[in-house]
């Protein structure tokens, strides 16, 4: 290897200074993606350990060594068990990364039409209604919170399932592809409670909830209004027509579906 420099007993390669540029971005990018949470606050406190480890350890300091690694793995598994939402987060974000769509297939969009064409009629008729479509991340906890069906989908069966006397119309549906995974399912209301100034309901903090958490696309019919509105990546779009809404989900059904590398990340990422 080509040696650039010394500094004291230190040799200096080329291959270092990529090595250090790489985890200096790494860690930058996590502190970002981290920032304004607690789980940053410990973050800092891990990363100042595992450098006085690394210094300590240059210097062949045995004991204060022994004692650094022994604290830096407990605080990485109190780190991983106490930021659970945020590490989940932080996994779908880069499971999003374009670069892992150089390893997918598309997937046909006629279920967009079928959700498109029940939500329309849905609002027609003033029947709320919370529709949550996956696009990658799996959510099997949150699905079991509701009723299993495991129904092929279809405009029927939607208007069915939120009928105002049906006892699945409250919650939400979660459909994968061409199936409707469960109904009246439980999802985490987002802290916002209003946009644009105006208040948005518990179905609408609901669809935005999950968007926050998950790689999902919301859509919301207001049961007051009877307005189509569609939640995703943290982010409410109000109403939408027909054909808006359809052109909207085609563009989710026709995102790739994961492979290799980004299918482990989401198989990691996925509700238990």
């Amino acid at each position: 290897m080509i040696e650039l420099f010394k500094i004291g007993f230190l040799t200096v390669q080329f291959t270092d200074i990529i090595d250090i540029a790489i985890v200096t971005f790494i860690i930058y990018k996590l502190y970002t993606l981290l920032k304004g949470t607690i789980a940053a606050q410990v973050f800092i406190g891990l990363m100042l350990i595992i450098f006085l480890s690394f210094i300590v350890n240059a210097i062949n300091l045995k004991v204060l060594s022994w004692m650094l690694n022994l604290v830096k793995d407990i605080w990485v598994i109190a780190f991983v068990i106490l930021f659970q939402p945020e590490i989940r987060r932080l996994l779908v974000i880069v499971a999003r990364n374009p670069f892992f769509r150089l390893f997918v297939k598309s997937e046909s969009a006629q279920p967009a039409q079928i959700i498109a064409e029940a939500a329309f009629e849905l609002s027609q008729r003033q029947h709320g209604a919370l529709i949550i479509v996956i696009k990658s991340t799996g959510l099997r906890g949150f699905s079991e919170t509701g009723e299993i069906l495991n129904a092929k989908l279809s405009v029927p069966l939607l208007g069915t399932i939120f009928f105002p006397r049906s006892p699945l119309h409250d919650g939400a549906v979660i459909v994968k592809e061409e199936t409707v995974e469960a109904a009246r399912c439980t999802l985490p209301l987002s802290s916002t409670t209003s946009v644009n100034g105006e208040p948005l309901g518990m179905r609408h903090r609901a669809g935005l909830g999950i968007s926050e958490q998950a790689d999902v696309i919301s859509v919301i019919v207001s049961e007051e209004t009877g307005s189509i509105s569609v939640a995703e990546n943290g982010q409410l779009n109000k109403g939408l027509s027909k054909e808006g809404l359809r052109i909207r989900l085609s563009k989710a059904y026709k995102s790739p579906v994961l492979k290799g590398w980004r299918g482990v990340i989401e198989q990691y990422v996925k509700e238990k």
